[in-house]
């Protein structure tokens, strides 16, 4: 919506508006495309140019979309999935986020799963087992495993930590 609302107040018309995606239905100035970069940047938001760095954004978000706000993570491979939602191929997509990220995608997704394993426990609504499940582990002995290599900590010893540390997903 705010995105909208820098487009309409610069006089420009769009297509759409998605997620780190405009559709603009002329060609901007670059006077236009800098004070929308202005505007936006008082939002708290950032233009970018760059096709790879919209790209790299993308692959986020499908990831934050994937482990955070599905009911179950897919049960298919994180490559296939990834690479059927942006259309592109995974090997493309997994060295250019390398590249950027200085980590790989499997290392990312790991530690949003992380992150949501964290907030089940801390809401206390599910077990391990039915944890394991809806994000996708082979085992409860896997997500543990996992787990305690990223945190250090056991998801038990976790659960009953009084103050427990969440990173937010932007951090991640």
């Amino acid at each position: 919506m705010i995105v909208q609302q820098k487009l309409n107040k610069l006089g420009l018309h769009y297509c759409t508006v998605d997620l780190g995606e405009v559709d603009v239905k002329e060609n901007i100035t670059s006077k236009q495309r800098e004070q929308l970069r202005i505007l936006l940047l008082k939002a708290g938001l950032e233009l970018m140019d760059d096709k790879k760095a919209v790209l790299i954004e993308r692959i986020k978000n499908v990831i934050i979309e994937m482990v955070h706000y599905s009911e179950e993570v897919p049960k298919v491979k994180n490559s296939d999935f990834i690479s059927a939602k942006l259309n592109h191929d995974y090997t493309y997509l997994a060295n250019l986020f390398s590249e950027a990220t200085g980590i790989t995608i499997e290392q990312y997704i790991i530690a949003h799963k992380i992150e949501r394993v964290k907030e089940f426990l801390l809401y206390d609504e599910l077990n391990l087992t039915e944890i394991s499940y809806k994000l996708n582990y082979s085992s409860v002995a896997h997500l543990s495993h996992q787990f305690k290599k990223v945190t250090g900590l056991t998801p038990t010893f976790y659960k009953h930590l009084k103050n427990k540390k969440r990173t937010a997903l932007e951090n991640v």
